[in-house]
């Protein structure tokens, strides 16, 4: 794709927006960025931008798109927006940061995961993998590493391990990873793309350019993504925690299995895995099949999964005081989440939950807590509908807290000794908190500021 004195529009100045302006400036653009932010609360971003060239409409976004030849939309940029639905009557393309970077044909080895829950962790753990390997690695999208910055600085067989949220691939057209991975489906997200199926679509665009030549790994265990199967034109790798496969990575017993090309390979103990619950044996495998498929060194990939611990906010252990112990969760953005992190805690776990209301259901939340959870402490947006949840499924032990560190220090009073505290939110931060990173550090320090007595 030529780029060289394109007129490109840039719509929102976060991580994936700078990145991208970087990017274009280097191909030769001619940028011009909009953001409902006004220069002000911006200051800090646009003097990293200030050696670059750039027309600035801040403040709103109201751009006359009259000489746009095409727009990259930061992924939270709602595609219901005013300008955006201004740009598709004209006929100018709005596309994501990923597409763009497979646009460029500066490297297609691209290996991109998503899901629903798990993308964090399994791309980290990816991305450890082929470090391990020996390959110059970039991890990078949603993860928080925009991929335009690193992808004009690479050379032609880095590899990289893409995060690609469901805003991203809302708007690909052409993209193609080598290697594409589908965690897991449920409803997320509903309140930006207006319906589960729509979600779904975004979703399943991981795969529907990919030819034989490609691989898709997909979880055996989601009836969503087995019905995938005659959707996609690449070869298929699956993954199970709950069924024997003849073709595919399982668990058998305590050990994990890899039946795959004729033969059979029992990779190692599941006692190996240092990550806690169910739904990190499904990452685990699910990397595994991303190695699978690109023939790395199975015995060296053992070697990397024994040794990862997993990644900051995605039920960290914090630490124990007066025999209690705290887990920051603050990526638990969603109520299918949080639902895998009281599994993997044991009981009896204190709850702290609630956030911005991204329209989910949170009845199947309140059902798992199946005796495991003896108090929910509620703040946000939420905390009164998941409050009128709970009453509906008998669940009382409930209180409500005006902040997060209140609630912190209210856990701490109701707990025992040999009880768990867990933030999992099953809500965005969004409201209270810049993001899922800044609410789980404001748990860490609301945590370590408890006292003892």
């Amino acid at each position: 794709m030529e780029i060289t004195n394109k007129n490109i529009l840039v719509i929102g100045l976060g991580i994936s927006g700078v990145s991208t302006i970087k990017a274009l400036h280097k191909l030769g653009a001619n940028i011009t960025v909009t953001d409902s932010k006004r220069e002000e609360e911006l200051k800090d971003v646009i003097q990293a931008l200030e050696a670059i060239p750039l027309t600035k409409l801040l403040g709103s976004n109201e751009v006359d798109l009259e000489d746009i030849d095409l727009i990259v939309k930061s992924p939270g940029v709602s595609p219901t927006i005013p300008l955006i639905q201004d740009a598709i009557s004209r006929g100018i393309e709005v596309i994501s940061d990923i597409e763009l970077a497979y646009r460029l044909d500066l490297n297609q080895n691209f290996i991109a995961i998503t899901g629903t829950n798990g993308k964090t962790t399994t791309t980290s753990l990816v991305g450890e993998i082929f470090k391990d390997a020996g390959f110059k690695t970039h991890v990078v999208g949603n993860i928080g590493r925009a991929i335009l910055g690193e992808l004009v600085d690479s050379a032609k067989e880095d590899i990289f391990v893409i995060e690609a949220s469901s805003f991203q691939l809302e708007h690909t057209r052409y993209f193609k990873p080598k290697v594409g991975l589908i965690l897991n489906l449920a409803p997320d997200h509903l309140d930006w793309h207006g319906s589960f199926e729509a979600y779904v679509n975004a979703k399943k665009k991981i795969f529907k350019n990919q030819d034989e030549d490609d691989f898709l790994v997909l979880n055996f265990a989601d009836d969503l993504l087995r019905s995938c199967k005659d959707e996609a034109g690449s070869k298929i790798i699956w993954f199970s925690t709950t069924e024997r496969l003849a073709e595919g990575i399982y668990i058998d017993g305590e050990d994990i299995v890899i039946s795959y090309d004729g033969r059979q390979n029992r990779l190692m103990s599941l006692k190996e895995v240092k990550l806690p619950g169910k739904h990190n044996l499904e990452n685990t495998l699910a990397a595994i099949g991303i190695a699978l498929a690109l023939g790395l060194d199975l015995e060296r990939v053992r070697k990397t999964i024994s040794n990862f611990k997993g990644v900051e906010h995605r039920l960290e252990y914090v630490g124990n005081k007066k025999g209690i112990s705290f887990y920051n969760d603050s990526k638990g953005t969603n109520p299918d989440a949080s639902i895998k992190a009281i599994e993997a805690i044991p009981a009896p776990i204190i709850l702290i939950a609630g956030g911005f209301d991204k329209g989910t259901d949170f009845g199947p939340f309140i059902r798992s807590f199946n005796g495991k959870v003896k108090a929910l402490i509620l703040l946000g947006q939420t905390k009164y509908k998941i409050k009128e949840c709970a009453d509906i499924h008998n669940f009382k032990d409930y209180h409500l807290v005006d902040s997060l560190e209140e609630g912190v220090q209210l856990a701490y009073k109701l707990a025992e000794r040999g009880d768990n505290i867990l933030l999992s939110p099953a809500c965005a931060s969004w409201g209270m908190f810049k993001d899922f990173e800044e609410r789980g550090n404001a748990f860490k320090a609301a945590v370590h500021s408890l006292r003892e007595e």
